[in-house]
């Protein structure tokens, strides 16, 4: 089955009654996780972007003290873990903002745990790409944003 483009069922939910297309997003929404959580942030969250991130935040927070770091391997593995949960996250707010804030928090919160990035290259290139990031995000906000935004990132170059 090949599926329609974006524009083919943005018409076809056009023309589609209010009881069906909540319908719809229920089967959604039971299909899939993320289809729930997306779903759940539209409707709860994105009205309050700022308790959003917030929110996240401290989420971040709590597996960076769970973090297992006796080893650069295990600690790799919760990066990735925490990383993959921050890109998720961003995602669904789709905030040009809100994804520089996570990324520049990601970034504090590792130099803040003393992780040795240098002690692995797949560390190290986790952080950089995560400094190229921000930089195209940062390319893409207004010119007095990007200012404040600019000094939070010069703190976190690579050490």
């Amino acid at each position: 089955m090949k599926a329609a483009s974006v524009h083919e069922l943005q018409k076809e939910l056009k023309t589609l009654e209010p009881k069906r297309l909540l319908e719809l997003c229920m089967r959604l929404a039971k299909y899939k996780k993320e289809n729930k959580e997306l779903i759940s942030y539209l409707l709860f969250e994105a009205h309050d972007e700022k308790n959003y991130i917030k929110q996240i935040k401290e989420e971040i927070d709590c597996l960076f003290i769970e973090m297992n770091k006796s080893s650069v391997y295990l600690a790799k593995k919760s990066l990735r873990k925490i990383l993959r949960l921050t890109n998720k996250y961003i995602k669904y707010s789709d905030s040009k903002q809100t994804e520089l804030e996570l990324r520049i928090y990601f970034l504090t919160k590792i130099k803040a745990a003393h992780i040795p990035i240098n002690a692995s290259t797949v560390l190290s290139n986790l952080y950089i790409r995560q400094i190229e990031k921000i930089k195209t995000v940062l390319s893409k906000l207004h010119e007095d944003l990007q200012y404040d935004y600019q000094q939070e990132l010069e703190g976190l170059e690579f050490y």
